[in-house]
């Protein structure tokens, strides 16, 4: 209810009160990250990132007791990954009044109840926050506006108070390779008020930690026009930005693939305006279907955008199971429980959204195939392709954020639940990831992008598109390349059928092959997609797997099917009755004193046995 719920660690804290918020902390802490995990990792990365709230250094409101001994395990993780050779991203990832509004920033700020407007039906506990969310670190936000007044400098002075805590702890240890000091600022932050609390961060570490690394967010606005030339000649100072495509559009594999390898285009173009990119979070996820993605018992409006796939959720290989004893047991006869979002994600009769497989299409061809549209959350069998998509995905990711980039962290370790493309580990386990350090040594990891690199594809309108939609995403074409004429509105409104899909493909694909290093992508409004030219990949780049070389699953047609019945009865029964005739004497008389009994031939009389037995007797049927 509305007494008792917690949606991020603040509300949490709130709710159980400092004990046992504490105590519940310290099993969480204890399982979450061990040794043995640190040691995993050691042989396939070279450095962590480690979020961490500002509440552990400098408490307050109800973290004030709830979070007591958290910088105990912060300490034993640090020494864990000096044994084991590995480095560590000290990541500020919650301050106070929240940077963006999400719950990982520690606090889901714009978050209000709305049970008491629910009368049909009655009795249901329901909140808002996607739609009214604000973040209030800067300060108090102006929704209409959307702008900051005032900003809250005591907040800032509080995170700058909080980083020469870090700085001081850690500065000699060996394991710490620099300081990233607020994660995901969101896109509404002050620009100039968060460049100036970069450059003051950035003196503290600095005058106590010269050897940091200093990693800056790119507060969801990766621009060169804001972010070329800041802080220019400083050392040890790189860019963050966080690439995901969990939260696109549906579409198919191609769109994913030429996506993933577009990204390079713009890391390059920011790391000439800016110096060193780090990719801190991405994962292998194409859709929001992981549960609890977007909070607790919540969703965005309009999100998951496709049916999810279900599983059970005791069968999941969750750290619960074995942590906390008096964790709730799911009501495997119980529909979803409140409270409710604006969007729904969360247990049902004991299953478990998450993410959707890829499928094989009918078509032969996955670069140009639909069956995407309306594949089934959960692929029948010998139908799924997930394997297979997660693999190339990962490579053509891998190639994009390492090969030009100054490297990555993938979002996360580990999952509460079964889900790979979110889980660092399990992707490695199903041989989607390289199990290497050393991405570049792969020739499948250099060489993944090189048809979308070559230019190897065609941006085209999508089969059954209505052509008003289509009229508009090749207007914008048109006008975006600058051939705007005084008679193409009146050439758009006439043109139609064949001639106005023609015209589309034309102008759709040559607009997207000219501006796709620039970042654009083949959408249009939702109406094109990507195929593969008419083109041959050379022996470099010919690997022998599904994505060079299709595999074909064609459907069998209602009459074939009806023809294979049939002549199978005919061929069992033509071999029972052989059988019968060689071997069941009663049988055997029985038909010769039939029609069957008179035949001449030979040859047929010998592979019906009417010769085996003594007592033939001819029949005239006169």
């Amino acid at each position: 209810d509305e007494t008792s719920t917690a949606f991020d660690i603040y509300s949490f804290c709130e709710v159980l009160g400092p004990e046992e918020g504490n105590r519940q902390l310290k099993v969480h802490w204890e399982t979450w990250v061990t040794k043995e995990h640190i040691e995993k990792l050691s042989k396939v990365v070279n450095s962590v990132r480690l979020p961490v709230g500002d509440f552990m250094y400098s408490p307050y409101g109800p973290y004030v007791g709830c979070t007591d001994g958290a910088l105990e395990y912060v300490d034993e993780l640090l020494d864990w990954a000096s044994e084991y050779g590995l480095s560590v991203l000290l990541d500020i990832h919650a301050l106070k009044g929240s940077q963006n509004g999400f719950d990982n920033s520690g606090q889901s700020m714009g978050f209000q109840w709305t049970s008491i407007l629910n009368t049909e039906p009655a009795g249901l506990v329901t909140f808002q926050h996607w739609p009214i969310r604000t973040a209030e670190w800067m300060g108090t936000f102006d929704i209409i506006n959307i702008s900051y007044p005032e900003i809250n400098h005591e907040n800032i002075q509080h995170s700058l108070e909080v980083i020469k805590k870090i700085v001081k702890r850690y500065s000699g240890h060996p394991a710490v390779l620099g300081l990233e000091p607020v994660n995901e600022p969101w896109q509404f932050t002050p620009i100039k008020e968060l460049k100036k609390f970069y450059w003051d961060g950035y003196l503290i570490v600095k005058e106590h930690a010269p050897y940091w690394k200093y990693i800056m967010h790119d507060s969801f606005r990766f621009d060169t026009e804001i972010w070329g030339g800041f802080m220019a000649g400083c050392p040890d100072r790189a860019l963050d930005t966080h690439i995901y495509q969990a939260w696109a559009d549906p579409s198919s594999r191609t769109f994913f693939y030429a996506d993933a390898c577009a990204r390079k285009s713009d890391i390059a173009k920011m790391e000439a305006a800016f110096g060193p990119v780090v990719v801190g979070e991405w994962s292998l996820a194409t859709d929001n279907c992981a549960m609890w993605l977007n909070g607790f018992n919540d969703n965005l409006p309009g999100f998951p955008r496709l049916p999810c796939k279900y599983m059970p959720c005791d069968k999941q290989p969750s750290y619960h199971n074995h942590t906390l004893n008096d964790f709730t047991s799911l009501d495997p006869n119980s529909p979803l429980q409140g409270p409710y979002g604006t969007g729904m994600s969360g247990p049902i009769f004991n299953q478990c959204p998450t993410t959707r497989d890829w499928l094989k299409e009918s078509s032969g061809d996955p670069k140009t195939g639909s069956d995407w549209i309306k594949a089934p959350p959960e692929a029948p069998p010998r139908r799924d392709d997930t394997d297979n998509v997660m693999r190339n995905l990962a490579r053509k990711k891998i190639n994009a954020f390492s090969g030009i980039g100054h490297g990555f962290y993938f979002w996360n370790f580990q999952t509460d639940l079964y889900e790979p493309s979110w889980s660092y580990m399990q992707a490695l386990e199903r041989d989607w990831i390289p199990n290497s350090q050393d991405f570049n040594s792969d020739p499948k990891v250099a060489n993944a992008c090189a048809a979308e690199d070559a230019g190897e594809f065609q941006c085209v309108v999508k089969r059954n598109q209505q052509e008003s939609s289509v009229r508009n995403g090749l207007r914008y074409a048109i006008f975006a390349s600058g051939k705007n004429t005084s008679t193409t509105d009146h050439d758009l409104q006439e043109a139609s059928g064949d001639d106005l899909m023609d015209w589309a493909n034309e102008e759709l694909s040559d607009y997207w092959s000219k501006h796709r290093m620039d970042g654009v992508t083949c959408d249009f409004g939702g109406i094109a997609t990507l195929v593969e030219a008419n083109r041959t990949f050379t022996e470099e780049y010919a690997y022998d797997d599904d994505e060079y070389s299709p595999v074909y699953i064609t459907g069998t047609s209602t009459t074939t099917v009806l023809l294979l019945v049939v002549a199978g009865s005919l061929l069992g029964g033509m071999f029972g009755f052989c059988l019968a005739m060689h071997f069941s004497p009663t049988f055997n008389k029985r038909v010769r004193h039939t029609i069957v009994g008179n035949v001449h031939n030979p040859v047929l009389r010998s592979s019906i046995a009417l010769d085996k037995f003594e007592d033939y007797e001819p029949v005239n049927f006169g």
